[in-house]
């Protein structure tokens, strides 16, 4: 039934693997919606916001997601994909909800839990959840338990009187801009509370992914995805914690990285204005609220990537000391990473919240290619303008550097012998 290079169903195919669920259309859930219907599923995406239903029902993408615009248009075109508002029945239930985290660094189950309990009612004998959302060891388990707690009919391992319900973990491991393609492309980790559920999990993702499928149980399958973002974490600490060093020394960071690379078992990234995105950084943060004793260097990585905005806003303040006090401050990006929309807990745009609230006297010019509007969080501001880069750099006091953007890469060289330009990024370095 689950073979890989079937025909899709917008190609003519006869496949038909069943109805599944994708609880949660963000950045995430949608792409996983769109590559399971075109691989022969009879997909129906589940969200709480009108304008993610309204949007994706007429084929329309709500973000920016290179490719995913044309994938999304087959499916919906194609009949393979729906979207509703409310839980559907189905034969398997992806969870792709967000897991932001608390005040004290755990995990805030809210979503989850919402999730959980749209789904309970609708949940029968031989269905299959699974939970994508990036999540600390023992989650799975926790909605399991949820879920059996109101249906008593249901268990993992049934008796008579009951039928069986696999629940699994099958965490998400793709590059935001090449999502579709990573999706397909990249290995993927699924772990169950049980064997079964663990190899029907593998074989619902071997309708779409190419790459190898490595099966473990639900705990090593959660852990492996936050050990993956507090590795890439603790990396870029590094370079952070270099580049404050290095702006000590008067020694150009961005040279002294590449020359250290060049040793064959050196390879030091890239130093930023801080670290954002939905996984980097949060999901260290899940490993550190589970065992604060023992992950002492998680949490210092984590500490030393948080402080970094400090560091640039201190730049910016030197600067600003000699120019007029009237002329505007420029912040060129404001998503968590180049060429994407995505702003979800990005230290450019915290950084540029700051600077309009330590400066209520100045514009503050803020470009950003991937948005139309600027989000709430900078809304607020009465002396935040939403322009384009030309608008932005005249007259401009000081110019910061916060995303390395496609169209911030192509008058990089002006920029960089330009004296009021603060580079958090090395945009000059490509």
């Amino acid at each position: 039934m689950f073979k890989t290079g079937e025909p899709t169903a917008n190609d003519g195919g006869e496949i038909n693997n069943g109805r599944l669920a994708v609880i949660g259309l963000g950045y995430i859930g949608l792409p996983t919606a769109v590559v399971f219907a075109l691989r022969g599923w009879h997909v129906i995406g589940v969200d709480v916001s009108d304008r993610t239903i309204d949007m994706v029902s007429r084929g329309e993408l709500p973000f920016v997601e290179e490719g995913l615009d044309v994938a999304l248009k087959r499916a919906v075109d194609s009949g393979s994909l729906t979207v509703s508002k409310e839980t559907p029945e189905a034969d398997v239930f992806v969870v792709a909800v967000p897991t932001p985290f608390a005040e004290d660094y755990s995990m805030d189950p809210k979503y989850i839990d919402a999730a959980t309990d749209a789904l309970i009612p609708k949940l029968k004998a031989g269905d299959l959840v699974i939970l994508e959302s990036t999540s600390p060891p023992g989650t799975t388990e926790y909605m399991a338990e949820r879920i059996f707690a109101a249906r008593p009919d249901l268990a993992i391992d049934p008796d008579e009187r009951q039928g069986r319900l696999d629940v699994s973990h099958a965490p998400e491991r793709v590059l935001p801009g090449r999502i579709i393609a990573e999706l397909a492309s990249n290995d993927r980790i699924v772990g169950g509370l049980t064997q079964a559920a663990t190899e029907r999990t593998r074989d619902v993702y071997a309708t779409f992914c190419t790459g190898t499928i490595h099966m473990t149980d639900a705990r090593t399958a959660e852990m492996s995805k936050l050990t993956e973002n507090s590795f890439r974490d603790v990396n870029i600490a590094f370079a952070n914690e270099l580049s404050v060093i290095c702006d000590k020394l008067d020694i150009d960071v961005w040279e002294l990285i590449s020359l250290a690379n060049r040793h064959p078992r050196v390879n030091i990234l890239k130093p930023g204005p801080g670290v954002g995105g939905h996984c980097i950084a949060v999901d260290p943060w899940f490993i550190v609220s589970t065992d604060r004793d023992n992950s002492q260097l998680i949490k210092m990585a984590r500490d030393v990537n948080d402080a970094k905005p400090d560091w640039v806003m201190e730049k910016v303040e030197e600067k600003l000391a000699d120019v007029a006090a009237d002329a505007p401050i420029t912040c060129l990006g404001l998503a968590f990473k180049p060429d994407i929309d995505d702003l979800r807990e990005s230290p450019a745009a915290r950084i540029t919240a700051r600077l309009a609230e330590a400066n209520p006297g100045r514009r503050v010019l803020a470009v950003e290619p991937n948005i139309t509007e600027l989000p709430a969080s900078l809304g607020n501001f009465r002396n935040v303008e939403l322009v384009d880069i030309q608008e932005a750099l005249e007259g401009a006091g000081v110019v910061i550097v916060l995303v390395a953007h496609r169209e911030f890469r192509d008058i990089a060289v002006s920029l960089i012998a330009d004296d009021r330009v603060v580079d958090t990024c090395g945009i000059h370095t490509g």
